[in-house]
């Protein structure tokens, strides 16, 4: 029988303003109105950005790099973001970084995993949001938000066809990694939707190797966006590149003979191991210790 615990019997205290000689920055969570959230044994609640937290499961899927890379490029990337949308949310990742940052923009999620909309609920309860964003419980391949439509559509999609790896027995895991309910093309279609005149939608996705690359040029090829902009990552210099940040905008909005900007490779970690000043500097600008 999973055990339970209230989060103030956790001891977490905001009274730490730095971490190994950095200081955090942005809103401080009260945390003594988030104390009756129930914290179930097999969740952790993990230091995100600033003094924001996040409810994961400790054997489950797990906030990544390549989150936190979206979140930030889709801030750059956005001219002026009001309404946002997180297609495929998970456990709230991406939405919590960027509301961290984006301190008067709300926020819609479509997540299908009910486990997982439970811990977003959580963290943005946790991090003083929750009256910005409306989380959905569904299929983003059912049309459950009508006519709305966002000045920015945030994707990290699953990567792989069940057929190209692995599977985990673990569900949520299978379903964040593997495309179980919708591939690339059903984001894209889901996206191209619902965005305002002049909206962005911004996703990452594997380009290696070549046939994932391919897959990602293709589906924005049929569909009626265009790239405007994106960036290689390689996660360790030296390596192929890895993934691919992508910024898409609908056609008609930009002038006939736009060209798309394919920026300087990104690099993660040099080959010791140290973050690159590049990537220090990016999670400085997002609220993370910019040496761990």
């Amino acid at each position: 029988m999973t055990k339970t615990k209230y989060l103030n019997e956790m001891k977490i205290v905001n009274i730490s303003p730095t971490f190994k000689g950095w200081t955090k920055a942005g809103p401080l969570p009260d945390i003594d109105s988030a104390s009756d959230i129930i914290v179930e044994d097999d969740e952790s609640v993990d230091a995100l950005c600033g003094h924001f937290r996040l409810f994961q499961l400790k054997k489950g899927h797990r906030f990544s790099t390549d989150d936190l890379l979206t979140a930030w490029y889709a801030a750059q990337c956005a001219p002026s973001p009001n309404a946002v949308l997180d297609l495929g949310s998970g456990i709230g990742t991406v939405v919590n970084v960027m509301a961290w940052k984006l301190q008067h923009v709300n926020f819609t999620t479509i997540e299908a995993q009910s486990r997982s909309v439970e811990l977003a609920g959580k963290s943005m309860r946790y991090n003083g949001i929750l009256d910005r964003v409306d989380l959905h419980l569904g299929d983003l391949r059912t049309d459950i938000l009508g006519t709305k439509n966002f000045d920015l559509i945030t994707a990290t999609p699953p990567y792989w066809p069940e057929s190209d790896g692995q599977v985990s027995m673990h569900d949520q895991k299978r379903a964040c990694r593997f495309e179980i309910r919708g591939d690339l093309v059903d984001y894209i279609s889901m996206a191209q939707k619902h965005l305002k005149p002049g909206g962005i939608f911004v996703f990452v996705f594997p380009i290696n190797p070549q046939h994932q690359r391919d897959r990602v040029m293709s589906a924005i090829a049929q569909s009626s966006l265009q790239l405007f902009r994106w960036r290689e990552v390689s996660l360790q210099e030296g390596r192929d590149h890895d993934i691919g940040l992508f910024a898409c905008i609908k056609k008609g909005d930009l002038p006939e003979h736009f060209q798309t900007w394919r920026e300087p490779k990104l690099i993660i970690r040099h080959v010791d191991g140290t973050l690159s000043t590049e990537y220090q500097a990016i999670k400085l600008s997002f609220g993370f210790p910019p040496t761990s």
